[in-house]
């Protein structure tokens, strides 16, 4: 049994009626029938817990042999005490605990699986892993002490220096290392703006339907939320203005609108702009798959647009490279960089150097560059195939929409059915998706499933979990 585990079980009471030994046995046999204990786990010896709890072992001793004659330990002499094998406790009785009603369950919108369909997974089954282990061992080969020490909380400037360099390249927009700021995720970089630029009880324009943890984020700030609607050419700018001219900022996502992965439309885009310039607000640019466009060239970006430092732009690595990185990026206006650089200080506590190093390298050396270009040639193939595999069996159910950019499709549902049950029945089938009516603020939507398609390899497989979907209808 590790120290870790022993730590969690609460601390003894001296003010108590109950002796310790018992206070020790009650706790111990709690951590195994809660299943923190596990059977043929170790648990301290006597010898030890009499030293960190200060107790005559006698007390000590007196636990454990009562513990042993019920048969939840067992002495294996120098090999140490364990949790009984083959221990079998009982499980609560069904009816003892409400069921929990699953087609209502919030799902997380980062989850730790990997599984068909999962919205946010890259192809991992084709990242290029070698290339990326050899970086890595070169790196820590090449670790000074200086390396070792606290990392910068504004990021790695050799990483900040690639980062601007690429988005000039690839999205147009012109910014130096000082505006780029390394940040541990889209969550934290949404967390940096509003502490910098917002206050308590301002308005923020959000697209409806948008990405939930977007709103819940400046929920959990006291920053209040305006749902806007969403068409064809992405936000209607004319709804937001109707509805809250005054706002102090709107979040877009331009290049594939989340969900629904329209772009918005150059008029569109001047609009904002527009607004955000004659109201001093502030237009939050989340561009997370901004790479991955299907039907020509990927889009600028709207901060390429921006003459009047209006724009803060949000990037990230996660659906380039791997969710577990844990690193993504802001680019601000050139006058807002010593605000930033002031509440990243106090705020932020930084991105381990090693991983940045890496990720430096990978861009420098044309890595990151060739496999966005086989990414964006796969997801295409893997789009149609997908879309081709699903329609095949699911036609009389479903509608698909196949954008033309992104890493997603959605599933519009035939009929009444429940998107939220139907999400939840595939999730509980180890199938992946999320309800449309999740990511909606406000108002009705046409019942849909979005499902990523980046890690289903072929048609083939596509039908198989198809045919799974199908049962589930």
């Amino acid at each position: 049994m590790t120290s870790a585990k022993i730590r969690v079980i609460p601390p003894l009471d001296g003010t108590a009626t109950e002796p310790f030994y018992r206070q020790i046995y009650n706790r111990i046999r709690g951590a195994i029938s809660s299943g923190l204990l596990k059977p043929g786990d170790r648990i301290p010896s006597a010898r030890a817990l009499t030293k960190e709890l200060g107790l005559a072992r006698g007390t000590i001793e007196a636990a454990y042999s009562l513990l042993a004659a019920e048969g939840y330990i067992q002495a294996r002499g120098q090999a140490g005490t364990i949790v009984a094998p083959g221990l079998k406790l009982p499980m609560p009785h069904p009816g003892a605990l409400p069921r929990p009603d699953n087609s209502n369950a919030r799902i997380s919108f980062r989850p730790d699986s990997i599984l068909p369909f999962q919205m946010g997974l890259p192809a991992l089954d084709v990242f290029p892993r070698k290339i990326w282990a050899r970086l890595g061992a070169r790196c820590v080969r090449a670790t000074q002490a200086a390396d070792m020490a606290h990392p910068s909380v504004l990021g790695l400037p050799k990483l900040r220096a690639e980062i601007a360099a690429y988005l000039q390249v690839s999205r147009g927009i012109s910014c130096s290392p000082s505006q780029v700021f390394v940040t541990s995720g889209y969550r934290h970089t949404i967390e940096l703006v509003c502490h910098a630029l917002l206050k308590a009880g301002d308005r923020v324009w959000l697209e409806n339907p948008g990405y939930p943890p977007t709103r819940d984020i400046l929920a959990y700030l006291n920053i209040a939320t305006v749902p806007v609607p969403v068409d064809g050419d992405g936000m209607i700018v004319s709804a937001g203005i109707k509805q809250a001219q005054r706002a102090r900022a709107a979040v877009v996502t331009p290049a594939h609108q989340s969900p629904l992965c329209v772009s918005l439309s150059l008029p569109r885009r001047l609009a904002l702009l527009d607004w955000a310039a004659r109201n001093n607000a502030w237009i939050i640019e989340d561009d997370y798959d901004g790479e991955y466009r299907y039907i020509s060239r990927p889009l600028p970006a709207l901060k390429s647009l921006d003459h009047d430092g209006r724009v803060l732009y949000s990037g990230t690595f996660s659906k380039v490279l791997f969710p577990g990185i844990r690193i993504a990026y802001l680019v601000v206006p050139d006058a807002q960089v010593e605000r930033f650089e002031k509440i990243i200080e106090t705020l932020a506590g930084g991105t381990p150097t090693l991983t940045q190093s890496i990720v430096s390298d990978f861009i420098s050396e044309g890595h990151f560059g060739r496999h966005i270009q086989r990414m964006r040639k796969l997801y295409a193939e893997r789009r149609d195939a997908v879309t081709a595999g699903l329609c095949g069996v699911l036609k009389k159910h479903v509608r698909i929409d196949s954008p033309p950019g992104g890493m997603h499709l959605i599933l519009r549902v035939r009929g009444q059915r429940s998107d939220r049950r139907l999400a939840s029945r595939m999730r509980e089938d180890r199938l992946y998706a999320e309800a449309m009516s999740d990511w909606m603020m406000s108002g009705t939507n046409e019942p849909a499933l979005l499902v990523g398609f980046t890690n289903i390899a072929s048609q083939g497989d596509a039908e198989k979990l198809g045919r799974r979907i199908l049962k589930l209808l």
